[in-house]
């Protein structure tokens, strides 16, 4: 097993702005650091985008509230609980519930019941949520319903830079303070940024790394800033290739510093390159997200543009992973719930960090 090892804010500084043969050195590194803590297999999450509708304003995102050209959806209680079940026939051993973020009485109840109803019908399914800020209350109901992951990403760890992507009302430390609730209550905390995003610095990108550490978040799930068509930052200087190398070195950092985490080959990886997720899995990734959702509400869950898979079916999704997997040298975990081994290493040792 490796030994996790303080690295400065210096040094990953230097290690995101590797490029070229020393780039792929590191990622290489942090292979080998992956196969070494959490094998070679690679556990899946089928996505299920139920809802596209939000009560934020982010300023980088495609279904932002006051984005009127999206479609608005949600899926109801039979059409998420079929998606389930496809998940459980393609072997994949849990589900992520995504939707933007809404914390009215009406939503959360729906959730209850959806979580509820899975369990009751998939016991064996683990449910990673995804649904943003709620009270520390609610955050024990779904707890009690049967939840056992929750992915909140940070977006960014720096203040500053949050509240430049973030209308004045949307708050870093309450956002922060989620993540603490949420280890608290015991479920298996996710968490994440953007890589590459308008404002952001190498500086704030080590800083994410940090962050990520310093709260001992046991899954990760960083993606690339892609650009949404309505949002506003539209026009800022995009360079795609750049960002895409970025990406990769973060995963690759990451992976060192943290080596028993989960980390997700996340899909915004396939708008910049069409092997982006698998060039992901080869820097230290361990984690596939197949999009579960139906067609007809693929196009509406526009968080950037030129999503990878809008128009494939959940069976074409399932096929396309599992031959890309196979050909990039890894194991597709199927049937395997795939907890996060730091996560488990806590609750082995009775240890809760946040003490909140």
């Amino acid at each position: 097993m490796v030994k996790e090892t303080f690295i400065s804010k210096q040094a990953i500084e230097e290690m995101l702005a590797l490029s070229g043969p020393d780039a792929l050195d590191l990622r290489e590194k942090a292979s080998r650091v992956r196969d070494d803590c959490v094998g070679r297999k690679v556990y899946f999450r089928g996505l299920i985008e139920f809802s596209n509708l939000c009560a934020n304003d982010c300023f980088y995102c495609g279904i932002r509230k006051s984005n009127r050209k999206t479609e608005r959806y949600t899926m109801t209680y039979d059409e998420i609980m079929d998606c389930a079940r496809f998940c459980q026939e393609a072997g994949y051993a849990s589900v992520v519930l995504q939707s933007g973020e809404r914390r009215d009485p009406d939503f959360i109840r729906f959730v209850i019941k959806v979580v509820s109803g899975i369990k009751a019908e998939l016991p064996e399914m683990r449910i990673t949520l995804s649904v943003g800020e709620q009270d520390r209350e609610v955050f024990r109901r779904f707890y009690e319903a049967g939840i056992e992951r929750y992915l909140l990403r940070i977006e960014s760890s720096s203040r500053r830079h949050y509240q430049r992507l973030h209308p004045e009302v949307m708050s870093f430390e309450r956002r922060r303070k989620c993540l603490e609730v949420l280890r608290s209550i015991g479920f298996q905390v996710g968490s994440g940024v953007m890589i590459g995003s308008p404002f952001q610095t190498l500086g704030d990108l080590a800083g994410d790394l940090l962050f990520m550490k310093a709260m001992d978040i046991d899954m990760v799930g960083m993606g690339p800033y892609v650009p949404h068509r309505d949002n506003l930052l539209k026009n800022w200087n995009y360079d795609a290739e750049k960002t895409l190398e970025l990406s990769l070195n973060m995963v690759a950092a990451l992976r060192i510093m943290m080596p028993d985490i989960n980390i997700a080959a996340t899909s915004a990886l396939q708008a910049l390159d069409g092997s982006g997720r698998e060039k992901a899995l080869s820097a230290g990734a361990n984690v596939i997200m197949p999009n579960a959702t139906p067609l007809k509400y693929r196009q509406s869950y526009s968080l950037y543009d030129n999503r990878p898979c809008v128009t494939d079916s959940p069976y074409g999704c399932r096929s396309c992973i599992m031959k890309k997997i196979e050909e990039s040298g890894f194991l597709p975990a199927t049937g395997e719930k795939g907890d996060s081994p730091r996560f488990l290493k806590r609750v082995e040792n009775n240890i809760n960090v946040c003490n909140c």
